[in-house]
């Protein structure tokens, strides 16, 4: 019955986003060009903001890029920010440009900082001044959150990250809460899980790893020691919740509003590996290092305000997402 009234109660519409002009920063990375990919078939008129140029890109395509304005450029130049904005008549922004890998944030603090809070002020502070923007969504973390006293997190838990990745987040959280509260921007932030799926090609984090390792039977190194529990969620759900949020945020009075997207079914790190390996038909070879420092060692999110307010709901399990993401990887890397 509670499936049934969250599915009918708000649905993707399509004509919203159709010849809607929108601004993703940091589109080429994982989650932005999954939802850039997303976007172009739905005839949104997106233009894309990103430091990379010539870095490859998994999931957007030469007939993608013909469909929409690529731009080069860093979220730290606020005078570009306001110029995109208004040239390109922007009403919908996904921030997602960020630092987002907490080892590189703990090696060069300044860095993430620089990208992952004057960013996000860059971002909010040029739709104050313009005033033309409908919904601005803030790709935030959990790590917002810090060190949990309890779980799962919820939205209205403290943000109190310790080091340097969290804190920016937490950092960043609290300037959108602001722009919202003092100046009435229409800003949402987004915190979730741990994100996984096609088009992460990043050998740091364990799920792309460990399928690396798995299909081409290298042995897999857990910096952990295997027990940190985390929630894994698939990225095409994670993409209906940024646009369910972005679509409903000035119908459903949303601004100010932070949501957690998560599967809520927390899992530890070695019973995930071992889950990968079964599905991909290995045998799991894998060594513990327990060398992990500056890390959250439990943290998994309740996603109940986003289900009863959006009527969002993953639609993939994780054996489900587990399964598409190995085909897709075996794919790229023909093996």
């Amino acid at each position: 019955m509670e499936d049934m009234e969250m599915k009918g109660r708000i649905a993707m519409n399509s004509n919203f986003w159709s010849k809607k002009n929108v601004l993703i920063t940091g589109y080429r990375g994982f989650l932005g060009s999954n939802l850039t990919k997303t976007l172009i078939p739905m005839a949104a008129k997106v233009s894309g903001l990103d430091i990379e140029a010539k870095r490859k890109n998994y999931i957007l395509d030469n007939s993608d890029y013909k469909k929409i304005d690529a731009i080069k450029g860093s979220v730290d130049n606020y005078e570009l920010i306001k110029d995109i904005i208004c040239r390109h008549k922007i009403k919908i922004i996904f921030h997602l440009a960020a630092e987002a890998i907490v080892g590189k944030a703990l090696n060069d603090p300044l860095k993430a900082f620089s990208t992952n809070i004057k960013g996000t002020w860059n971002i909010l502070e040029a739709c104050r001044e313009l005033g033309t923007v409908d919904a601005v969504i803030i790709a935030s973390s959990d790590k917002a959150y810090g060190s949990p006293k309890e779980l799962p997190l919820k939205e209205d838990m403290p943000l109190a990250g310790d080091h340097p990745y969290d804190v920016s987040k937490s950092c960043a959280d609290l300037i959108a809460s602001t722009y919202h509260h003092s100046y009435q921007v229409p800003v949402a932030i987004t915190r979730c899980g741990n994100i996984y799926g096609p088009g992460d090609m990043n050998s740091s984090r364990i799920v792309p790893d460990t399928i690396r390792c798995a299909i081409s039977h290298k042995k897999l190194y857990i910096r952990s020691d295997g027990k940190f529990t985390r929630d894994y969620i698939y990225i095409d759900d994670i993409i209906n919740g940024y646009m369910l949020l972005a679509q409903e945020l000035q119908r459903l009075k949303l601004s100010g509003e932070a949501f957690n997207f998560s599967n809520e079914h927390p899992i530890t790190v070695i019973k995930l590996v071992k889950e990968i390996y079964r599905i991909s038909g290995q045998k799991p070879d894998c060594k513990i290092l327990d060398q992990t420092k500056y890390e959250i060692k439990h943290q998994y999110l309740s996603s109940g305000k986003a289900k009863m307010t959006l009527g969002w709901k993953p639609k993939h399990d994780l054996q489900e997402g587990l399964i598409k993401t190995i085909q897709w990887y075996r794919g790229i890397w023909k093996i």
